[in-house]
């Protein structure tokens, strides 16, 4: 695989503003960090789309805007209503999460007929649907149900995890693995090749990017997208940002993703 750019870095990456505690000025920030590192989208909450598209303008970055997040548990109709009204708001690509629950009960005809919904009402409203797995709470035979089922509805993207999907760990501690290589070669495999890819939490550095892009991975969710595209500066990969005056590497805030 050749080396990509800075560039082609950047639009791989969807820039995430979604820990709960984030203030306005914080997502001010992290859309400015966005607009200025040319990233595919800033990953936001319903009620900041208006305050991303304000700073995208005139840019060529998109406002991302989830849904049922981040345990999917609404109702299917709330969750249309939801993402139509992100659509209409400016949003061009929104994120859903699937009802674990069902799934987790076996519940297929539910699960489709909801993920198909919300496709419908997004496409129908000129977004695009990335449909959010939570991998850590499934075993790989409901991973690989869910891909033929996105397969199926023809969505845009599957995603591993929202980057809040904890499980409570043997020393009693709750944590997360998020995008694992296994799960990428997994979702890869069994979803239709023209269906993107996005991996979520755990991909922090430049080699974390290079090697999921490797497996398939076409989109990234991260907060680190500063340290991630100022190494890729200093190794010397071709190419350049759309704001020449940025700042130095430290990550936006190290939550989530």
């Amino acid at each position: 695989m050749n080396q990509p750019t800075v560039n082609e870095l950047a639009k791989m990456i969807d820039h995430s503003l979604l820990h709960p505690t984030m203030s306005d000025a914080e997502v001010q920030t992290g859309c400015e960090i966005s607009r200025d590192y040319g990233v595919a989208t800033a990953c936001v909450k319903p009620y900041s789309i208006r305050q991303a598209l304000e700073v995208f303008a005139g840019t060529d970055v998109l406002a991302c805007a989830v849904i049922g997040f981040p345990h999917g548990n609404s109702t299917t109709g709330i969750k249309v209503v939801e993402a139509e009204s992100a659509a209409l708001a400016g949003a061009k690509e929104i994120d859903m999460v699937v009802n674990n629950g069902k799934v987790k009960s076996g519940e297929w005809a539910y699960v489709k007929r909801e993920i198909a919904l919300i496709n419908e009402a997004v496409l129908a409203s000129d977004a695009i649907l990335k449909v959010i797995f939570e991998n850590d709470y499934l075993t790989d035979d409901e991973i690989i149900r869910l891909c033929e089922i996105c397969s199926e509805v023809d969505v845009a993207f599957v995603k591993t995890s929202t980057g809040y999907g904890f499980v409570k760990q043997p020393d009693g501690q709750y944590n997360y693995k998020g995008a694992t290589f296994e799960h990428l070669k997994l979702m890869r495999k069994h979803t239709a090749p023209h269906i993107q890819i996005k991996a979520a939490g755990g991909v922090r550095t430049l080699d974390d990017l290079l090697k999921v892009r490797e497996l398939g991975v076409t989109r990234i969710g991260a907060t680190a997208t500063k340290v991630i595209l100022n190494e890729a500066i200093r190794r010397g990969f071709s190419g350049s940002l759309p704001n020449p005056h940025l700042g130095d590497a430290t990550p936006a805030v190290a939550a989530g993703y």
